[in-house]
């Protein structure tokens, strides 16, 4: 019996591909102390608000330029929002706040450079960004208030009765915060770098050509309002937590 083989031809395109985390410097193994395309782009992130904020406002002119506009753009919205969200109390963490802004920042707007890599898109980094926060605040709740800070899990306002259903719901609520925080924005950005992928892929066609890029660009510009929201969302959370752990009474 012959046996044929068929040629199946076609699109064949994995938009997951671009997530998969690869040592720089060949191999296939990945260990804690390889270096990798994430750590290569984190890096980088990190070297981007160096530039920005330090080397960016050195001048520090009354009349300021570009990057120093931008900085204290920066500056004053992530300020402001620590003072509304948190208090005056808050503003002596503003620095690690201001951090996590811009690291997520930075990070999710390199990623949208062609043949770059997304860090934040990884749960490894936003997870690790959450537990900070979340342990972060724990800590310091405990540290400022002692055993009153309990008292973010019992609702006084509701009927005693209630109280013991609610603080239970309340703990639960508590410890799922970190999977919320760091998911959220993995989830999204994860998500719309695959969508774009996919529609890169029908640009091969030519057919849908024309209709692919047009998607594409829709979605490009919309992963940059991405890129900025979800570091806000990220940062705004996290100023809602300093404010529980500093204000704990429900």
């Amino acid at each position: 019996m012959a046996v044929t083989e068929e040629k199946v031809e076609g699109l064949v395109f994995h938009p997951m591909d671009q997530f998969i985390i690869k040592p720089l410097f060949g191999g296939t193994h990945v260990h804690w102390y390889t270096p990798t395309n994430a750590t290569l782009w984190m890096a980088l992130a990190a070297a981007g608000i160096i530039a920005l904020l330090v080397f960016g406002t050195r001048g520090r002119a009354i009349i300021p330029n570009r990057l120093q506009s931008i900085a204290e753009l920066l500056y004053g919205m992530v300020r402001k929002m620590v003072e509304d969200v948190t208090g005056k109390d808050g503003l002596k963490y503003f620095p690690y706040v201001m951090t996590l802004f811009c690291f997520i920042l930075f990070a999710n707007f390199l990623a949208l450079i062609p043949k770059s890599f997304s860090s934040t898109s990884h749960i490894a980094v936003t997870a690790t960004l959450a537990l900070l926060v979340f342990i972060g605040v724990t800590v310091l709740g405990f540290v400022k208030n002692g055993t009153h800070f309990l008292g973010l899990f019992w609702v006084k306002s509701a009927p005693m009765a209630l109280r013991p259903v609610l603080a239970v719901i309340e703990l639960i609520s508590y410890f799922v915060r970190p999977v919320s925080h760091s998911i959220r924005l993995a989830g999204n950005v994860m998500a719309g770098h695959a969508v774009i992928k996919v529609f890169a892929a029908f640009a091969a066609v030519a057919a849908i050509a024309p209709v692919s890029i047009l998607a594409i660009t829709a979605m490009y510009g919309l992963e940059v309002l991405v890129a900025l929201i979800q570091a806000y969302v990220f940062t705004i959370l996290t100023c809602v937590y300093l404010k529980d752990a500093l204000h704990p009474a429900h």
